[in-house]
Order: C-alpha cells, then structure tokens, then sequence
C-alpha cells in the first residue's frame, strides 16, 4: 500500500515523539555501561527528601515524567506542602551530573550543588551552590544580577544567556572534576572555573556561601532541588561519579 508523502511525516514525527517520551528517566545502554545512576525513576519521590525533614510535600508531584511542583503561579517564598528537596545520598569526589528543567511564566527556582545537610544551616541556599533556574523576564531589563537562568546565584554571571523559552525543557550538564568546575545550558558552555583559584575564591568571600562548607573549600553534599513557590519541572536527573 502507497501510503502519500505527508502521512509519513506525520507518522514519523509521531513515532519519534513517542520514543522520546518513552525514553524519559532512563538509561541508555552506554550511560549504563558509563556509570550513570538515576536520581529520578519517573514514577515517583524515591531517593528524596525535604531538606532537613523527611518525607516529601504533597506538593511535589509526578507529572508528565517529571518530578513538579504544583502551585499557583508566584505563590509565594515556600509552597504550602511544598519545601526544597535534597538526595537521599551525599556525594563526594568528582562528579558528572545532567537534567532538563522547564519553567512557568515569572518562575523562579533553581538546582543546589554540594548541600551540607545540617541543622546548623536552617536553609538549603545557606549551604548549596546555586544554579539558577527562572523565568528571566522576572528581571526584565534590570542591570545584570548574578541572579539570570543559568547564573550561580549571587556568586556569577553566565558568560551567555541560552535560555529555551517558558515552557521549554532546557538541559544542564555540570562536571567538577579536579578542581575544575564545568557548566552547559542548551549545549553552551556557560560557566568554566578553577575552584582552586583566587578569582574563585574571591567570589565565595562575597557571596552569602562565605561561612558554608564550600566557602571553606569542601565541595562534596546532596543535590538540591528548590522550592520557591512557583510552578517547576524536572526529569533526566542522572549522576555519574568519576
């Protein structure tokens, strides 16, 4: 049967977004044999917890293969049933690590590197290395603000803005690997440091993380992800210990 042209493309298109949806929070053959985990199966909370509490709010919920927080649009700093949610596992030594984040209208939120779990650091931000995860148009035409997608919040800018639009699955990757620290957003390298050296250090002592354990150089914890009372979504969350 001679079937035209255009029903092909469709069917294509068609077979090609079911694989991909069907591929969501998992492994490929070569991650595996590569060593990657999966921090997010796709079906539900395992292997998280609110940051110094247990258990996971209400509020964070599976939808559409990704791990989302449900509340009304800017609902505030914290979600009712919400809260920042950390791994179950600290890690340490160097690390690979990827996920893709999508975003609502003036969302703001971000993905938390090297958390120190402690009940001396009443919030996960007090601790953790921020990367930020936002609707930009937030800031509008605002002077730049360390505070952008893609920034480490109040400690740098990302050398460029290559940000999906709302609605949009962007996709990170972070690798710290001998005292080396390396960022992508959308496949542009956006943030590349020294984490010995003094331009690094200088940006620590400035920032709020001056007295956490990474001001003090100890660049292993939990991975964060944040609540900050607006809609956010997650999925592909993999690690990959080197």
């Amino acid at each position: 049967m001679h079937l035209p042209p255009k029903f092909l493309t469709v069917l294509f298109c068609l077979i090609g977004t079911l694989t991909h949806l069907h591929a969501q929070n998992t492994l490929t053959a070569k991650e595996k044999a590569d060593g990657w985990q999966l921090l997010f199966n796709g079906r539900n909370t395992q292997g998280w917890h609110t940051y110094n509490g247990k258990g996971v709010g209400a509020a964070w919920q599976i939808q559409d293969n990704a791990l989302h927080l449900s509340v009304p649009n800017r609902a505030g700093n914290k979600a009712v049933n919400g809260g920042d949610l950390v791994t179950d596992v600290a890690f340490t030594g160097d690390f690979e690590f990827k996920a893709d984040w999508k975003v609502d209208r003036l969302t703001n939120s971000g993905i938390f590197f090297f958390v120190q779990e402690s009940p001396t650091h009443k919030n996960v931000y007090d601790t953790g290395l921020e990367l930020q995860v936002l609707d930009n148009a937030i800031y509008g035409e605002a002077d730049e603000n360390k505070h952008r997608a893609g920034d480490f919040f109040g400690v740098a800018n990302a050398r460029v803005r290559e940000v999906n639009p709302v609605g949009s699955w962007n996709q990170v990757y972070v690798k710290k690997q001998k005292n080396q620290l390396i960022v992508t957003l959308n496949g542009f390298t956006v943030h590349e440091f020294d984490l010995s050296s003094a331009d690094w250090k200088s940006r620590l002592s400035g920032s709020k993380l001056k007295d956490a354990p990474i001001g003090k150089g100890v660049f292993a914890g939990r991975i964060g992800l944040q609540d900050w009372g607006s809609p956010v979504w997650f999925r592909n969350i993999k690690i990959r210990r080197l």
